[in-house]
C-alpha cells in the first residue's frame, strides 16, 4: 500500500488542525442571547414573485428593486430608492427602500408611518391610498389597502377615503370591539375580517363583564397600583363573544345571528368570494363538536350548517375554509379526522368531494394552485415529523407526491403559477440556509443564496438527532443532544435536560441548530451535555400522539422524559449523579413535575413561569386538554403540584415574571406557600417588569441566573 503521508507530515497536519481549533472563538452567554437573531442568524434574502411576470422574482439590492429572471438569471432594475422618493412629495424623507408587497404586475404597496402608498413602476408615481389614526392599534387592511380598520382602546374605527368612521362607541371598557378573542386559541389571531372587495367588515364584540379580574400590579407608579387583567380560569365563567358586520355604504352594523350557549367559541371566520355570505365555525366550550355554519351577510340570518365534526377527546381545527380560485362554491378544509391534519375538498352544500392529501404526515401550510387549478401544493411534515417538504396533490386523480427530496426543512415557499416555479429557503443540521428556485418536479434551477456557517469562527458543537421509544412501547420520540465542544468519550459529563413536552409545541426539527437556543451551545462549551426529548403530547406527529395526554397532563409526558433519562444513564460518558433539568411555561410545569414525582432523578431544576395547578390556568387551553375541574377532578388532582411539595428532595429554583398574564404569578406563590407550610426549602426569583417570559437584554441576566444555579448545584 502506498504511504500517503510521512509521519512528520501527518503530525504537522494534526497539530495544524488542533491549532485552528484552538484559535476559534469561545461563544459568550451575552453573544448567544443578544446575537441569536443577528450575528448568528444565517444570512437570507427577501424575495417575492412579481405577479404575472412569468418567472421574474424581485429583491431589494443596493436600495433598488431588482427583478431577476429565474430561468436565466438575467436582471433588470424596476425602480430605485431615489425614484420612489421623487414619486410623491410625502416620500422625500425615505432613508431606505421600503418593505413592499406586490398587488399587480407593475404595482406594489408599502407602509410609511401611518400611511399606505401604491407605486407604479412604469409611471414612477406613488399614490397615497390609505391612512389611519396615530393612536390606532390592531390595524387591518382591505386587500387593496385602500381602507383600514383599527382599534382605539376598546372601540373599533375605520378609515375610508381619508375619513375616520367610528364603528362602535362603548363606554364600558369590559366590552371590547375588533380585537382578538378566545386568547388567540383556535386559529383566532385578529378581531376584524374585511370582505374580499372591502365593502363590509366583520368584527368581534367581546363581552368580558362576567370574567374574573386577575390583580396584576404596576410597579412603575408611586405607590404601586393595580393593573387588573381579564383572566377566565378553568371551569369559571368565560367571555361571551358575538360577531357583527358593518356595511361601508350604509354605515350600519348588524349582528350575525349565532345561537347556542353564550360561552361557545366563534372560530374560522371567512367571507364568501361574492361577499353574500359569511361562514363561522361554532365550537362548543367542551371543544369536541364544531358546526361550520353559513349566514346571510346582509341581515345576519342563519342559512344552514354545512357539516359538523366531533371527536371523543377534542378537536384541533385552527385553519379557516379557503375557497378555490374563481369559485364561490368549492373550498378547502383542513382537519385531523383521519388521524393526521390533511386537506379536503368540499362544496358549500356541505358535501365532501375528495380528500386531497393523505398519509402519516401533517399538512403545515397551503402553498397554492397551479395555473389550470389541477394541482394543489402544500408544505407537510416528513421524517418522523422532523422535516418539512413540498407535496403536490392532484385534484382529479387524488394522487399525492412529494416533489422535494432533500432531508431538512423547506420554508418561505412561494409558488408562481405563471411559470410553475417555486421560491424556497432550505435548512438542515448541516445547511445554515440555502434559497433556491425549483420547478414543479422539484428540480433546482437556480441557487439564489448559500449562507455561510455563522459559527465558522467559533468553537461550537455539532448537534445529534436520534430517537427513543415512548412509554407506550410503540410511539417514537425525537431527541436532540449537544455534546461539549471538545468532547472526550472517555470522560463523564454533567447533563442539562431542557424540556417543554406540552401541546402546540415541537422543539426538535431537522433545521439549522435543530431548534436549539444558542445558550445551549454556550453551556456545551462549559462542559455540559444538553439533551431534549419531544414527548407524547407535542405537536406535528398526528392526533393519537398529541392526544395521548388528554385529561392527565404531566403523567404520560413524565414517563417519556424518564425514558430519556434512562437512555442518558446508559451512556458511559454521562455523569448520572450530576443531572439538571430546566424548562419554561409548560416546561416549568414539567420541570417541577419531574423534581417531585421523580425525586432523586435530577440533582437540580430550574422551573420558569410554571403551571402549578391547572385549575388556575385559562379556560380555552386548559379545558381542551383537561376538561373542567368539575368533570375531571381526579385528573386535576393528579396533575396538581401544590400538593406535592413534600416530595421535593433536591434543589429547585422557580422563576416567575411579576406581571405574567399567561401563567399568572399565583401559581408560583401558592407553591412557595405550601413549601413553607411543609418545611420544604425552595429558591425563588422574580422579574418585576416582565410578563410570561424574559426578553431583551434582561434575558442575559435570566440565563446567567439559570446556569449559575445549575453550576453551583452540580459543582464537584
Amino acid at each position: 500500500m502506498k504511504r500517503l503521508y510521512s509521519l512528520t507530515t501527518l503530525c504537522l497536519l494534526i497539530l495544524g488542525a488542533l491549532s485552528v481549533q484552538a484559535q476559534k472563538k469561545t461563544l459568550t452567554l451575552e453573544e448567544s442571547i443578544v446575537g441569536r437573531w443577528s450575528t448568528f442568524y444565517p444570512e437570507r434574502v427577501s424575495v417575492q414573485w412579481q405577479p404575472d411576470a412569468k418567472g421574474y422574482y424581485t429583491a431589494i439590492e443596493d436600495n433598488a428593486l431588482i427583478a431577476t429572471y429565474a430561468k436565466k438569471g438575467t436582471k433588470k432594475t424596476l425602480i430605485t430608492l431615489e425614484e420612489v422618493k421623487k414619486s410623491n412629495e410625502n416620500l422625500e424623507g425615505l432613508k431606505r427602500f421600503p418593505r413592499y408587497k406586490w398587488v399587480a404586475k407593475n404595482e406594489f404597496i408599502f407602509k410609511n408611518s401611518n400611511q399606505v402608498f401604491k407605486t407604479d413602476i412604469i409611471s414612477k408615481q406613488s399614490t397615497l391610498i390609505g391612512t389611519w389614526n396615530d393612536d390606532g392599534a390592531n390595524a387591518d387592511f382591505t386587500a387593496d389597502y385602500s381602507k383600514v380598520a383599527y382599534t382605539i382602546e376598546n372601540n373599533l374605527f375605520l378609515n375610508v377615503d381619508g375619513k375616520e368612521i367610528q364603528v362602535s362607541d362603548e363606554a364600558n371598557k369590559e366590552i371590547v370591539f375588533g380585537q382578538v378573542v378566545h386568547r388567540n386559541e383556535f386559529g383566532v389571531h385578529k378581531g376584524t375580517y374585511w370582505s374580499p372587495k372591502g365593502n363590509a367588515i366583520a368584527y368581534y364584540r367581546n363581552d368580558q363583564t362576567m370574567v374574573t379580574d386577575y390583580p396584576l400590579v404596576n410597579l412603575t407608579t408611586t405607590p404601586a397600583s393595580a393593573n387588573p387583567t381579564k383572566y377566565p380560569m378553568a371551569g369559571m365563567k368565560s367571555e361571551e363573544v358575538t360577531l357583527h358586520i358593518y356595511n361601508v355604504e350604509s354605515q350600519k352594523s348588524i349582528q350575525v345571528k349565532t345561537t347556542g350557549p353564550k360561552e361557545q367559541y366563534l372560530t374560522n371566520v371567512v367571507w364568501s368570494p361574492d361577499e353574500q355570505f359569511i361562514y363561522i365555525g361554532i365550537l362548543n366550550r367542551a371543544q369536541n363538536h364544531l358546526a361550520l355554519n353559513q349566514y346571510n351577510a346582509l341581515n345576519g340570518e342563519f342559512i344552514k350548517t354545512l357539516f359538523e365534526e366531533k371527536d371523543e377527546k377534542y378537536l384541533s381545527i385552527t385553519h379557516p375554509m379557503e375557497f378555490l380560485p374563481n369559485s364561490n362554491d368549492q373550498f378547502i378544509w383542513r382537519t385531523e379526522k383521519d388521524g393526521f391534519e390533511h386537506v379536503y375538498l368540499y362544496n358549500t352544500d356541505g358535501k365532501e368531494l375528495a380528500q386531497l392529501t393523505k398519509g402519516d404526515w401533517v399538512v403545515m401550510d397551503m402553498i397554492g394552485f397551479d395555473k389550470k387549478k389541477q394541482n394543489l401544493f402544500v408544505l407537510g411534515t416528513d421524517n418522523n415529523g422532523l422535516d418539512r417538504q413540498v407535496y403536490k396533490a392532484n385534484l382529479k386523480s387524488q394522487k399525492v407526491s412529494k416533489i422535494t427530496n432533500q432531508s431538512g426543512v423547506y420554508s418561505q415557499v412561494q409558488y408562481d403559477a405563471s411559470s410553475n416555479l417555486f421560491l424556497a429557503a432550505f435548512t438542515s443540521l448541516s445547511t445554515a440556509n440555502t434559497q433556491t428556485v425549483f420547478d414543479g418536479n422539484g428540480k433546482t434551477l437556480k441557487t439564489i443564496l448559500e449562507a455561510e456557517d455563522p459559527f465558522k469562527e467559533y468553537n461550537v458543537s455539532p448537534i445529534e438527532l436520534s430517537t427513543i421509544k415512548a412509554a407506550d412501547g410503540t410511539s417514537i420520540l425525537n431527541t436532540r443532544m449537544i455534546k461539549p465542544a471538545n468532547f472526550d468519550p472517555n470522560k463523564k459529563y454533567p447533563v442539562i435536560v431542557y424540556v417543554y413536552g406540552g401541546p402546540g409545541v415541537q422543539l426538535i426539527t431537522n433545521r439549522w441548530q435543530a431548534g436549539a437556543a444558542l445558550w445551549m451551545q454556550k453551556a456545551a462549551q462549559d462542559g455540559y451535555i444538553i439533551y431534549t426529548v419531544d414527548s407524547r403530547g407535542t405537536e406535528n406527529r398526528g392526533k393519537d400522539f398529541e392526544q395521548a395526554t388528554h385529561l392527565k397532563l404531566g403523567t404520560e409526558e413524565v414517563k417519556d422524559q424518564l425514558l430519556g433519562v434512562e437512555y442518558l444513564k446508559s451512556l458511559p460518558y454521562v455523569d448520572a449523579e450530576r443531572m439538571a433539568i430546566h424548562g419554561w411555561s409548560f416546561g416549568g410545569f414539567m420541570t417541577t413535575s419531574l423534581m417531585t414525582k421523580a425525586a432523586d432523578t435530577f440533582k437540580v431544576g430550574v422551573a420558569g413561569g410554571p403551571v402549578m395547578d391547572w385549575e388556575l390556568y385559562e379556560v380555552m387551553y386548559t379545558e381542551r386538554y383537561m376538561s373542567t375541574p368539575q368533570l375531571n377532578a381526579s385528573g386535576y388532582e393528579e396533575s396538581k403540584l401544590l400538593n406535592k411539595t413534600t416530595l421535593l428532595k433536591d434543589k429547585l429554583l422557580i422563576i416567575h415574571g411579576l406581571i405574567d398574564d399567561v401563567v399568572v404569578p399565583q401559581h408560583s406563590f401558592l407553591f412557595l406557600e405550601n413549601c413553607v407550610k411543609n418545611g420544604v426549602q425552595v429558591d425563588f426569583f422574580t422579574y418585576p417588569g416582565h410578563p410570561h417570559n424574559v426578553r431583551g437584554k434582561d434575558r442575559v441576566h435570566l440565563m446567567q441566573k439559570v446556569l449559575m444555579y445549575i453550576d453551583d448545584a452540580l459543582a464537584k
